[in-house]
């Protein structure tokens, strides 16, 4: 399962143990016979790189915004509804140890238990790989157009809908890499012309960035 999940993130861990500490939870290591590190202190490191490479991030592809927008977009990056999202992405709750209790009480879909699980991947990255290693995984997550403040298509949609005859469309281009690294290639269409096209490693992506493509186009991004 461990190799597995390396396969699904890119990462070859060097020392494996770091990774099955931070699918852990700790209600599977108070239940074991045997000590067993659980993964709230790889939580508490994660979220602290998480928020560096976030930072770093929103610095620089947002120079024109105030410190408030920033620490507004940043917020929404990291909230525990985002990183269950980015969890689903990669499947992490099918990988965790979990207690028979939490197991039973459906712990693999908790948003608490599997986002502080994201949190504590990141953690044992870093340790493993360094902060290059944890910045190639968190980027592809945070630059996707997952938070409120980069939802294009809902405003690609506000601006069209101000004549109600004109309709938007997505379509999806081009397909491409095996399942755990997918690049999709979609074009937005304004009626009947395509207006612009986006790449992302997930339909909604692509979509988010041919969204913002058609909205730079129009002078509004």
């Amino acid at each position: 399962m461990i190799h597995q999940l390396e396969t699904v993130i890119g990462y070859r861990f060097k020392d494996p143990g770091l990774l099955q500490m931070a699918l852990t939870h700790t209600s599977y290591a108070n239940e074991s016979r045997v000590p067993v590190q659980h993964n709230e202190r790889l939580e508490f490191l994660g979220d602290s790189v998480l928020q560096l490479v976030s930072a770093d991030y929103l610095f620089h592809a947002y120079a024109d915004r105030p410190e408030g927008d920033l620490t507004r977009i940043r917020a929404s990056l990291v909230s525990e509804g985002a990183l269950f999202q980015f969890a689903q992405e990669i499947g992490l709750g099918e990988y965790l140890r979990l207690g028979r209790g939490e197991e039973r009480c459906g712990g693999r879909t908790r948003p608490s238990v599997v986002s502080d699980a994201f949190e504590a991947l990141i953690a044992a990255l870093y340790l493993d790989g360094g902060m290059d290693a944890a910045r190639k995984f968190i980027l592809p997550f945070i630059t996707e157009g997952k938070h409120a403040e980069a939802d294009y298509k809902t405003k690609l949609q506000e601006v069209v809908q101000q004549n109600p005859e004109e309709r938007l469309s997505y379509v999806v281009e081009q397909e491409t890499g095996p399942d755990h690294d997918k690049h999709f290639v979609v074009a937005v269409h304004f009626n009947s012309n395509c207006i612009a096209r986006g790449e992302g490693r997930s339909k909604k992506a692509a979509e988010q960035h041919a969204a913002r493509e058609a909205l730079k186009l129009m002078g509004l991004e």
